[in-house]
């Protein structure tokens, strides 16, 4: 199998081990951030965000769930993401998986599914290499890195959160994927997940697109990216925020599972400046560019509503 698309043993583990050590944790809201992709704009406005709920009295947690780094192919600009990620709670993705050990064949640790064009998965392991030359040259970023857990699990009011970048058995897992979650062929995996685990929420990313699913109880949901669009015309980010009672004014997708409360919340930053440091990192033509930059203008081809899968009357 071509790099990019092999999935490494060391990327796998069980169910049953993201649930080994269960964290307890006194927070009232969990912003579970995926795919930042190394955009500082997008990191400030979530670190303002949460500040504007602490000021409402809530005790704000941020847990980056992996693929922090990407398009910060700059030494400063990686040092500067790395340890403002480091001053809260992380888990690794497989950008960072690589960037700590490279697994032979790996290539960019996506493993991308068969639906996804060569070209992609071409650029995508040159983006890598890239960001390894990168990476070189911050020794005490990349040693931090190596400490990172693959997956986490909190207990919220009783309740317990898994937090993974990929799914419940592999780092680089498509399992949470908008496209999985709707192929009701899938589902009976799904319910098993949980049901090994025992949690009430799933959170992931690594796919790229969002996705909000809920079965009874069960609740599953992938923020997409936080650091580039995700819906139609929007060039947004988003988040993942759980929270004990409260919601969002601003959430874009909103389900409940006991006493939380589990929501798609955009990421509003500067666009615009946005734009001109991507294009500083990576011009017109540059292998990032051909990959994100009309993701990053104008979003993707989803639509909120795409975003939604509940079983049976549970929507």
């Amino acid at each position: 199998m071509s790099a990019g698309r092999h999935c490494p043993l060391a990327y796998r583990y069980r169910p049953e081990q993201v649930v080994a050590a269960v964290e307890p944790c006194d927070a009232d809201v969990l912003y579970v951030i995926g795919g930042l992709y190394g955009n500082p704009l997008a990191l400030e406005t979530i670190e303002a965000m949460a500040e504007a709920e602490r000021a409402e009295g809530r005790r704000v947690e941020l847990i980056f769930n992996g693929d922090f780094h990407w398009f910060d192919a700059e030494w400063r600009a990686f040092q500067a993401i790395n340890d403002r990620v480091m001053r809260h709670t992380a888990v690794l993705g497989n950008v960072e998986f690589e960037l700590a050990d490279a697994h032979p064949g790996a290539g960019c640790g996506c493993a991308y599914p068969d639906h996804v064009d060569d070209g992609v998965v071409e650029r995508s392991n040159r983006i890598m290499a890239r960001l390894r030359e990168v990476a070189a040259g911050c020794p005490e970023q990349v040693a931090e890195l190596r400490k990172l857990p693959r997956y986490r699990c909190f207990e919220l009011a009783g309740q317990r959160v898994a937090i993974v970048h990929g799914d419940p058995e592999s780092l680089a897992g498509w399992g949470l994927s908008l496209e999985a979650l709707r192929d009701h062929g899938h589902h009976a995996t799904l319910l098993h997940w949980f049901e090994q685990m025992g949690v009430s929420v799933i959170a992931g990313t690594h796919t790229c697109l969002p996705a909000l699913w809920r079965a009874d109880e069960r609740v599953i949901i992938n923020n997409g990216s936080a650091g580039m669009g995700n819906l139609r015309d929007d060039s947004r980010g988003l988040i993942s925020r759980i929270a004990v009672g409260s919601s969002h004014p601003d959430a874009l997708l909103s389900s409940r599972t006991g006493v939380l409360t589990v929501e798609l919340l955009p990421v509003v930053f500067d666009i615009e400046a946005w734009r001109v440091l991507f294009s500083h990192w990576w011009p017109a033509g540059s292998d990032a560019a051909l990959s994100y930059a009309e993701r990053i203008r104008s979003g993707t081809r989803l639509d909120i509503d795409q975003m939604h899968i509940a079983l049976g009357a549970c929507r």
